[in-house]
């Protein structure tokens, strides 16, 4: 199973949250395959973006800022740009913001998904619906072994839980409102996803090369926290792929997927900024944080078993490589090069990469 330009050229795409961090990369990434891109979404998150960083405004055939809660100015953005597959990647992504903003956070990715879902319905150009929620929607148990894609739904902080919530939502509406499948709708769960462009507070990479860039310590909260690391670029191939398959054969690939590294790069916190230290060079450095912090998960790991074997996808690029493309990225941006040619050799080489295993 390859990602085939052929399948994605001139195929209609609308991505909910594509100014954001995965949602920038996705649409870059779309683009470059020939697919004509609709992106719904609020004004960039950050600032610096990559949205606006690499320029992705003029690969969107059309661009919507506006609120996902906003049912009605979703129905009609969708209808008006008559896609054939809907990437639903908006969402409130932080589990620290979580903590601050319960409210908004379960309005974003609860109500946000119930409005998805009515916006597809409404629009009779859809065939298939990925929805992208997260590792962290399973009851962590703190387990050693990955979880899969048949246990249970939970979450500690409002974050976890609301992404449990919006994969009950996709699992009602599959069955309710799309049983005959006539729209395919699959749910996608990745892992710590690393990579160029994510500018995000509270996030180990950012804060890393916010730290470096101003030759100031990196200061690392849970050094002790395992988590499933990966380069943003391979759980997007992996949806790219299964899109490609919920097309083809929708009764086979409906349903719960995991997209995860292999399980030796579920590293702990320290270890990541050891790698980035050695990366970046120029007296880089992390230090422990001892304030107190709410809850994290000490320890999370997904088998992919099912996305190994059944979709024929797997990660192929190990930690320390992730980590020295993430890098180079950064050091490309502070040095002011032209971000979106970076980006898109950085797809270009990992989908050859890929192309050629």
């Amino acid at each position: 199973m390859v990602i085939d330009p052929n399948f994605w050229n001139d195929k209609k795409v609308f991505i909910t949250g594509h100014t954001g961090f995965k949602g920038g990369w996705l649409s870059l990434w779309l683009k470059n395959l020939g697919a004509i891109v609709s992106g719904y979404s609020l004004n960039p998150p950050t600032k610096p973006s990559i949205f606006e960083t690499t320029n992705i405004i003029h690969c969107l055939e059309n661009n919507y800022f506006a609120d996902i809660r906003n049912a009605k100015e979703l129905t009609r953005a969708m209808q008006q740009a008559a896609p054939d597959i809907v990437i639903h990647m908006a969402a409130q992504s932080l589990v620290r913001e979580s903590y601050e903003n319960p409210t908004v956070t379960y309005e974003t990715n609860v109500m946000g998904t119930v409005n998805v879902f009515e916006a597809v319905r409404n629009t009779h150009t859809v065939r298939a619906v990925l929805n992208i929620t997260t590792d962290k929607c399973y009851e962590n148990r703190e387990w050693v072994w990955g979880y899969r894609e048949n246990d249970p739904m939970g979450g500690y902080d409002p974050y976890s839980s609301s992404k449990g919530c919006a994969e009950l939502v996709s699992s009602a509406y599959r069955r309710s409102f799309f049983s005959d499948h006539n729209v395919a709708i699959a749910t996608a769960r990745a892992g710590n996803v690393i990579g160029g462009g994510d500018w995000a507070k509270d996030r180990i990479v950012p804060d890393a090369m916010r730290a470096f860039m101003g030759s100031m310590p990196l200061i690392v909260r849970n050094p002790l926290s395992t988590r499933p690391w990966q380069h943003v670029l391979e759980p997007l191939s992996g949806y790219l792929m299964l899109c490609q398959r919920l097309i083809e054969k929708p009764d086979d690939f409906s349903g719960g997927w995991n997209f995860g590294p292999r399980d030796e790069d579920a590293q702990p916190v320290s270890r990541l900024g050891d790698i980035m230290v050695e990366s970046w060079g120029d007296e880089s450095r992390w230090q422990l944080d001892s304030n107190a912090h709410p809850h994290e998960a000490k320890y999370l790991k997904l088998d992919c078993s099912k996305a190994n074997i059944i979709l024929g996808w797997e990660s192929i690029w190990r930690l320390k490589r992730a980590l020295d493309e993430t890098v180079k990225w950064y050091k490309a941006c502070h040095m002011k090069q032209d971000m979106h040619s970076f980006t898109m050799r950085q797809i270009e080489l990992y989908q050859s990469e890929r192309t050629s295993l």
